[in-house]
């Protein structure tokens, strides 16, 4: 039987205890890549890569830049390398949703942090081990989770959505930049889905009308396969 492609890839990802993140672990993992993730709870972190023989769990907020360095040497030690980063981790700013001229500075501030500045500080941390990757003939691709929110203007979800167009952006900038250099970029949109994060914004959603994070995870992962075989550039 053939490998699946994502075997043995070296892979991080950001907000892997919930949700979509926690998905993606899962899926990548039972893939055959090698697997370290990030996220805030200390406990939870524990706990799921206890479920999950040979992930790596790595306590650390993206958002904050102190942990910044701290957290790409924990994953290329973790890995011995890096060859595909997800940027998951999200904020959806302040909560309840709020229109812009309601929402306070900090809390527009915050999603930037959780949603751009962080993504992009870990990315550039993390740049000289993708780049040795793609030197060494291996993938090297950097995928942006992002949102419908992102190009479709939503009342109530400016804050989330400013920072997810930008990150958007960011990838396409990015891909064209780094390409010649074996360094791709995707962002990707996994839709509406089931997960704490939605319930947060939306609490009255009906979760069976949302797709499943594992749903989400596969189609994601699939994605990741055909962009490391075809060489796609960002969607």
């Amino acid at each position: 039987m053939a490998q699946h492609p994502l075997h043995p890839l070296r892979v991080a990802i950001t907000g892997g205890t919930s949700g979509l993140g926690l998905a993606l672990v899962r899926a990548l993992h039972a893939s055959g890549a090698k697997v370290a993730f990030v996220a805030r709870d200390a406990q939870r972190v524990a706990a799921t890569a206890a479920s999950l023989p040979g992930t790596h769990g790595i306590v650390g907020d993206v958002s904050w830049k102190l942990t910044t360095h701290a957290l790409a040497i924990q994953v290329t030690s973790a890995l011995g390398g890096l060859d595909v980063l997800v940027n998951n981790a999200s904020s959806l700013g302040p909560v309840p949703l709020a229109p812009l001229a309601d929402t306070e500075c900090e809390d527009f501030e915050a999603a930037l942090a959780a949603n751009l500045v962080g993504p992009f500080r870990l990315t550039k941390a993390l740049l000289g081990s993708l780049a040795s990757s793609a030197r060494q003939g291996r993938p090297a691709l950097v995928v942006n989770i992002t949102s419908d929110a992102a190009v479709s203007a939503y009342a109530g979800w400016g804050a989330y959505g400013a920072s997810k167009a930008a990150l958007r952006h960011m990838s396409q900038i990015w891909d064209a930049e780094l390409a010649a250099e074996g360094v791709r970029f995707l962002s990707l949109d996994p839709g509406d889905m089931d997960t704490p994060l939605h319930a947060l914004a939306v609490p009255d959603a009906d979760p069976a009308t949302l797709k499943r994070p594992a749903a989400a995870a596969r189609e994601l992962a699939d994605a990741i396969a055909i962009a490391l075989t075809c060489e796609s550039g960002v969607s």
